[in-house]
């Protein structure tokens, strides 16, 4: 086993120098429900359609589950957390360990896992593999070293006394997913619950659930006793009987932030530990003495990056008044060069919306800036071809307070708006109810450290984008969320630390 572990840790460093070739037809995962180890029907005995967003046939079906197999779910997780259960009384060491065997075996499988999330999701093949798949491979090796390190604290008290703290699992976590990155956040969940000792039920997006079930097969695979995972696959119904769900303690949501607003006002009802990741619409700013061809490079990943469909995508683009046409002429250059086609092809960096009604939503978007006034520079149409294709968009002429400026459209589109000054352009960045993300490109220092400040955001990156590592926590100001994921900071959702005093023996006792 040790010497297979080195293998597939030698393949991973190997991963990112070479390119495993993708697999148009994987093989599917059971389609049935992951609880307590086994694959097990959905009680209903219904199931429902996943199809290929790139040519919008029918890929297979998936156990349609309901709010019995969610309790069925949460007693296997609740078992599982029983005080003397075999997941409670391992050794905390050993729980890394078995975070790292998981790792091993997605890294032995990273080619499988992206071309099932290419076939369900339209996702380019070249960035889920070199992103997604390795990235949450990283978290799960960074939280394995976690597992044995929620160190509590001596405290010197008043009085003959002995106090420390305990630092404990929170108990059942319900796990809602989105469907953009399945894999990422599935580990930036699973990674640090595992590592601090909870158990789980998964609620996958019904759009992205295949690569989620293939990780429910390796955490058998990989010796995590039953129950500790569970995954129940099907609509958003699921979801709202996990967040209602007395028996489970805490909730980590990615999503909309309607549906988290929703989950918000529930899961306080019970005092539920909640963790929402929510929408966005973060300012992307361009400084004047920025170089206009890096700049022009970084402004189309920030909006266009996985289709646009990025909670924290840069799709306000803030450009100073002094390089505004320049950038302009070339911005629309850069995004005519775009390789749209079926994702599986290396060479293609741009593949379908998620879904028909995503691209609907999208269209309505675009439709409603023309109505308003904004130019259209580029793409504005639905893409002749099967699939949800819809063209990578430029509005400019964009007024602040318009409707694609103000609200998330979770797709190819970028305002491109001029500023004036620091000042100026620090209004109209914070000028949002979201503050999940943002990003600065420029080499002022003075004026990078100004708006670092001024930024009312959860990220800012500074001369990159899209930087999301398990190191450092990501989450939102105001309606972009709360809570954190990442670092020891997003640990703390899922431990409770406890108080214990010990009276100590005095003379006179």
């Amino acid at each position: 086993m040790l010497r297979t572990i080195r293998a597939t840790r030698k393949q991973f460093v190997a991963g990112i120098h070479t390119t495993p070739q993708p697999d148009r037809n994987p093989k599917l995962p059971p389609g049935k429900l992951f609880i307590n180890n086994e694959w097990v029907d959905a009680s209903s005995g219904q199931t429902f359609t996943v199809k290929n967003p790139t040519n919008e046939q029918v890929v297979t079906e998936l156990a349609l589950g309901d709010r019995g197999d969610v309790d069925m779910a949460v007693a296997a997780a609740k078992e599982a957390f029983k005080l003397r259960s075999e997941w409670r009384t391992m050794d905390a060491s050993h729980r890394g360990y078995l975070i790292n065997k998981l790792a091993d075996f997605m890294t032995r499988d990273m080619s499988h896992l992206t071309s099932l999330e290419v076939l369900e999701c339209g996702k380019p093949y070249l960035a889920t593999l070199r992103g997604d798949i390795q990235w949450a491979i990283k978290s799960f090796r960074h939280f394995a070293g976690y597992a044995d390190k929620n160190n509590g604290v001596t405290a010197s008290v008043d009085g003959n006394f002995i106090a420390y703290s305990r630092s404990e699992p929170v108990g059942v976590v319900g796990s809602i997913c989105a469907w953009n990155f399945a894999t990422l956040i599935l580990s930036w969940k699973l990674a640090q619950l595992l590592a601090a000792g909870c158990t789980t039920v998964v609620k996958p997006s019904q759009y992205s659930s295949l690569a989620t079930l293939h990780v429910g097969e390796l955490i058998k695979e990989a010796g995590f006793p039953p129950g500790v995972v569970n995954i129940v696959t099907g609509p958003g119904k699921i979801g709202s009987a996990i967040v209602d769900h007395n028996d489970v303690d805490c909730i980590t949501f990615t999503g909309s932030t309607p549906v988290g607003r929703d989950i918000y006002r529930k899961g306080s009802q019970n005092m539920k530990r909640l963790v929402l990741e929510l929408g966005g619409k973060s300012p992307n700013i361009i400084l004047r003495d920025a170089n206009v061809d890096k700049a022009v490079e970084h402004a189309h990943f920030a909006s266009f990056h996985n289709m646009g469909q990025c909670c924290c995508a840069g799709s306000r683009t803030f450009v100073h008044e002094s390089m505004y046409d320049e950038f302009l002429e070339k911005i629309k250059h850069r995004i005519a060069k775009k390789k749209i086609g079926d994702p599986f092809d290396l060479d293609v960096d741009h593949g379908p919306q998620m879904t028909k009604e995503q691209a609907d939503i999208v269209m309505r978007y675009i439709e409603q800036g023309k109505k308003e006034g904004a130019t259209c520079e580029v793409g504005g149409n639905r893409i002749d071809r099967p699939g949800y294709f819809v063209q990578p968009t430029l509005f400019t002429n964009v007024k602040d307070n318009m409707t694609i400026a103000k609200e998330e459209i979770f797709g190819p589109v970028m305002q491109l708006f001029s500023y004036k000054t620091i000042e100026e352009v620090i209004e109209r960045a914070n000028d949002t109810e979201f503050g999940l993300a943002s990003s600065v490109f420029g080499s002022n220092i003075d004026e990078i450290n100004t708006l670092v400040q001024a930024i009312r955001a959860g990220s800012v990156w500074v001369n990159c984008y899209f930087m999301i590592t398990p190191q450092a926590p990501f989450g939102g100001f105001k309606m972009s969320g709360i809570g954190r994921e990442g670092s020891s900071h997003g640990m703390q959702a899922f431990l409770e630390m406890k108080s214990v005093y010990v009276k100590t023996p005095t003379k006179n006792s």
